[in-house]
């Protein structure tokens, strides 16, 4: 019992000299001109410490750092790029004699940065790196070994509300961001410690906040970080998020090989706006363009749900000047991008339209993006797209090769565009090529070429058995004739080939077939005005018997003019009657030569 106290006042004996000894013999302040003098030599700065440095020594020893400031360059403003209000270290005393380091907790509170960017370019961490040439001496093996880290205990690391503002004087903004707080728990090498932070944001057009926490460690070498069970919850408001508010949560684990210089992650869980994912993803950014490859699965998205509303989007488009100038989006950086894409989904909604099974293979790399394939099941059929960008220059160009088969075309136009004006199963193909990715100069850059073919289907708006019917009847000067009946056109194919130029879509070879008629002719669709002109040629194979007609009709074998104008959503069908009177008066004609050529032969005996 007798040495216990002993050892215990020992102890306290020796904390005290040793308290007596860094009070009375070694003043921190002693330094604070030396400190402010290198940063003046490396750095041009000017750094200050306003409040005196003074030691902690229970129950650590440590030292307490207040009032310090470091200056931006001449001529900026804040004149402070950074601001400490307190800074405190606390190191056990007893494991430095053991060339340990343990940290019983270090604390920063109140820290500001303010980081400007000026007009000409320059900002406040021009310099920091130091104007000295000379290269640090290397310490010779021996000597490194003898210094050497056996451990590195934390006991924990507090900081809190750290503001960081990024000044751009150029586009006259200021991003506010604010480290609320930050704590790690108990660290020692190759241990997990527990991470936590809240975090703040505040930007011209968006707020964000974010809070999360797990767990970290480092490997006794230094070369591995690795971040476990990693949950974050973040919140971003602004006019340009969908619904003005979005909740994202995201559950990762995730290593870092700091010697490699190489990340990978596995995210288990991602979820914002109903949209729910996983995937990996990894990065290696040993080169100046860091590699990154991703690979995702994503379920159901409806894209609807996350767009404005028409009514605000058409309040927008009023309040917008109709002589603003649309400009190409910068896609500058995917200069400095090097990544590999894919990304499966379940099914996405979007203007209405169903699709699934979404499967995609993307590359970027050296200003090319490079898509190599989407597919995707469309209304019972299949999607396939091949495309390229080319971003190297200033307005980008591309080029793209879609393929759709067997596709159901009458809902898909009803979903996509409210139209109802065609049905059938649907082939499609299409190669093209522009320049331009504003959608009024897309269009008008556009040289495409291709071809459909739609079977079994059926024309609506238009019965065109019906309208040459009634043509007939008035013809015979029968004006009561019946136009009562449903508007639709049965064929069992519709094909055509078509190219794409000045925004105009040319079909020169449009030809339906069905058991009574057939249609042949050419005509064009305007895409910017979305006009239809188009001359047909109809003509009976029998009789319109099968349709209210005769058992032989006498317009049978006879071309009939038909046009059809109006625009995307309301077509216009029309029958040209002065045209199909003259057909069938020279049809008339043509068969009273037959008969009097057959007659004259006859009475001159056969000659």
């Amino acid at each position: 019992m007798k040495f216990i106290k002993w050892f215990l006042a020992i102890l306290v004996t020796l904390i005290v000299a040793v308290a007596l000894y860094l009070t009375v013999f070694f003043d921190p302040n002693d330094f604070k001109p030396e400190i402010v003098n290198a940063v003046k030599k490396q750095t041009g700065r000017e750094l200050v410490i306003g409040e005196d440095l003074s030691w902690t020594f229970f129950p650590t020893i440590g030292i307490n750092l207040g009032g310090i400031s470091l200056s931006n360059p001449d001529g900026f403003m804040p004149k402070a790029m950074l601001e400490v209000n307190k800074a405190v270290a606390e190191v056990e005393l007893m494991p430095l004699f053991s060339k340990q380091i343990e940290i019983a907790q270090l604390s920063l509170d109140g820290a500001k940065i303010n980081l400007v960017t000026r007009k000409n370019g320059s900002s406040s961490l021009d310099g920091l790196t130091g104007k000295s040439t000379e290269k640090p001496v290397t310490p010779p093996a021996e000597s490194s070994a003898k210094t050497q880290l056996t451990s590195i205990d934390v006991g924990g690391v507090s900081i809190t509300n750290t503001e960081i503002n990024l000044i751009d004087e150029a586009k006259g903004q200021t991003q506010t961001l604010t480290l609320k707080q930050f704590t790690l728990g108990a660290f020692s090498l190759d241990k997990f410690a527990p991470i936590a932070y809240e975090f703040a944001a505040i930007l011209p057009d968006m707020t964000i906040n974010s809070q999360g926490e797990g767990q970290i460690k480092l490997s006794q070498d230094f070369n591995q970080l690795m971040v476990e069970k990693l949950n974050i919850e973040t919140q971003v408001e602004g006019d340009g998020i969908p619904n003005k508010k979005l909740t994202a949560k995201v559950s990762v684990n995730s290593q870092i090989a700091l010697d490699k210089k190489q990340l990978s992650a596995d995210i288990s869980q991602f979820t914002a706006m109903d949209i729910n994912a996983e995937g990996k993803l990894a990065v290696n950014y040993v080169g100046k363009v860091p590699q990154i490859s991703a690979d995702f699965q994503l379920g159901d998205i409806d894209l609807d749900a996350l767009l404005p509303k028409s009514d605000t989007a058409e309040k927008q488009t009023a309040a917008t000047p109709s002589q603003t100038q649309a400009v190409e989006p910068d896609l500058s950086a995917v200069n400095g991008l090097d990544v590999k894409l894919k990304l499966a989904v379940k099914s996405i909604k979007l203007a209405n339209l169903s699709t699934q099974n979404w499967l995609m293979d993307l590359g970027i790399k050296n200003g090319m993006v490079d898509l190599k394939q989407l597919t995707a099941d469309l209304y019972q059929g299949k999607l396939i797209v091949n495309a390229q960008v080319d971003a190297r220059t200033k307005v980008a160009s591309y080029q793209f090769d879609k393929q759709i088969s067997g596709v159901q075309i009458r809902p898909l136009l009803k979903d996509a565009a409210e139209l109802d004006i065609l049905a059938g199963t649907a082939n499609f193909n299409v190669k093209g090529k522009g320049k331009s990715l504003i959608p009024e100069l897309l269009k008008k850059n556009l040289l495409a070429n291709g071809r459909f073919d739609i079977t079994d289907g059926a024309l609506y708006g238009v019965n065109i058995p019906q309208m040459i019917r009634s043509a007939q009847a008035k013809l015979k000067g029968d004006m009561s004739a019946d136009t009562k009946e449903e508007r639709k056109t049965d064929f069992s194919s519709l094909t055509g080939n078509f190219t794409l130029e000045n925004g105009v879509a040319t079909n020169p070879d449009l030809a339906m077939s069905s058991p009574l008629l057939r249609v042949a002719g050419k005509g064009s669709a305007n895409l910017l005005t979305e006009a239809l002109d188009y001359r047909l040629t109809t003509s009976l194979v029998n009789s319109l018997k099968g349709q209210g007609g005769s058992e032989k009709d006498a317009l049978a074998g006879i071309d009939i003019p038909l046009a059809i104008t109006g625009t995307f959503q309301k077509p216009e069908y029309a029958l040209d009657t002065q045209a199909l009177l003259n057909n069938q008066l020279k049809e008339e004609t043509d068969k009273a030569k037959e008969k009097l050529k057959d007659s004259l032969l006859k009475k001159l005996g056969g000659f």
